[in-house]
């Protein structure tokens, strides 16, 4: 049971990587700015995730406090979203 319950935790990790490899996928294949764009949101995704769901659902989006985790992967999500959308072709 606490296996199960284990695995349930990860649900908030496996959906960020999910968008993220979206991300990775697009950015690989098809447009190169596009798929930072997904990655930042995944990223963003992951932030906001981690603001909202305690330690415990958090599961290994909980590194530190919960401050500095939300600041750090909001903070890099707009880096790249910055960039993103500002280094020419």
């Amino acid at each position: 049971m606490a296996g199960e319950a284990q695995r349930r935790s990860q649900w908030p990790l496996a959906l960020s990587l999910l968008v993220a490899l979206t991300g990775l996928v697009v950015l690989w294949f098809y447009n190169w700015r596009n798929g930072v764009l997904v990655f930042a949101g995944a990223v963003g995704l992951a932030g906001l995730l981690r603001a909202t769901l305690s330690d415990t659902a958090a599961g290994l989006l909980h590194v530190r406090g919960r401050m500095f985790d939300t600041t750090f992967l909001l903070l890099t999500a707009a880096a790249f979203a910055i960039l993103g959308l500002i280094v020419p072709n």
